[in-house]
């Protein structure tokens, strides 16, 4: 019993390890007196002072994040209406075809969903005039077609899973569906909204294949400014960069996970 206990934390710390020491290196990297990424000559933050200074990095970076953000409200607003379909009206007609229209992204390959949007916004330009110029609302509209996907499978499984007593008990009282749904089933279905936020955000901050396919002149996010730089040597100024995200998003979690325990502290001791 204990072999097979030491099996499991030797496997659990190499898993981890496999994981976590490329973030750890380029964090270290990042504080490197030298350009070169392999070879240490000291302890230095000019990296973050040329950053700073870096006025193309940042843009991109700062693109990246207005397109995240927007691509995620879409994406909930978008998916919570597929979802609520797919569980509140099972027997409809068209209940199967958009269940697989909603999960076709999930599976299908990034480069045809790049290459379809793309002949598509071409050929709407071609018929309406619209769009003008590619560029953040064409990879916004891009990014939502995928994104939404992913928050339709989270939010229709907690709605599969929520006790709709409460929703019965109003509209017997006399509330009107839309009152109900902002009232009631959206406050439970908010942990699930903002988990399909919080990982739309990230899908399109990851994004580099479909944006390079729908984004035009002066429209650069991070990773496609970061595989570009690449392909000549990666610049310590990106393990800067990547190092403050990685510390903005470790603190985020960092914090929500402080008030999900409290809050499920507060919750077991309300019912003792």
């Amino acid at each position: 019993m204990k072999k097979t206990k030491l099996l499991s934390i030797i496997v659990l710390l190499i898993g981890f390890g496999f994981l976590y020491a490329p973030i750890f290196s380029l964090i270290i990297y990042s504080f490197n007196e030298s350009r070169l990424v392999t070879v240490w000559a000291g302890f230095s933050t000019k990296w973050y002072v040329e950053l700073a200074q870096n006025e193309p990095l940042l843009s991109a970076a700062w693109l990246s994040v207005k397109i995240a953000f927007f691509n995620a409200w879409i994406a909930v607003m978008l998916g919570t209406l597929a979802a609520i379909a797919l569980v509140r009206f099972p027997k409809s007609r068209s209940n199967k075809t958009l269940e697989v229209m909603t999960t076709a992204p999930l599976v299908m390959p990034e480069i045809i969903i790049g290459l379809s949007m793309l002949l598509l916004f071409v050929a709407m330009k071609d018929m309406f005039g619209w769009p003008e110029s590619r560029g953040q609302l064409t990879i916004i509209l891009a990014h939502s077609t995928f994104s939404m996907a992913y928050v339709t499978v989270i939010v229709r499984s907690r709605l599969k899973n929520m006790d709709r007593s409460f929703e019965e008990a109003a509209l017997d009282l006399g509330a009107r569906p839309l009152k109900v749904f902002f009232t009631i089933t959206l406050p439970l279905i908010a942990p699930a909204l903002a988990a399909g936020w919080l990982l739309a955000f990230t899908l399109s901050m990851d994004d580099l294949v479909v944006a390079n396919f729908v984004s035009g002149p002066g429209a650069t996010t991070l990773p496609m400014m970061v595989y570009s730089s690449v392909r000549l040597g990666v610049s310590p100024q990106i393990n800067a960069l990547a190092t403050i995200i990685i510390s903005i998003v470790s603190f985020a979690v960092l914090v929500s996970g402080i008030l999900m325990y409290r809050k499920e502290k507060a919750s077991l001791q309300q019912y003792k």
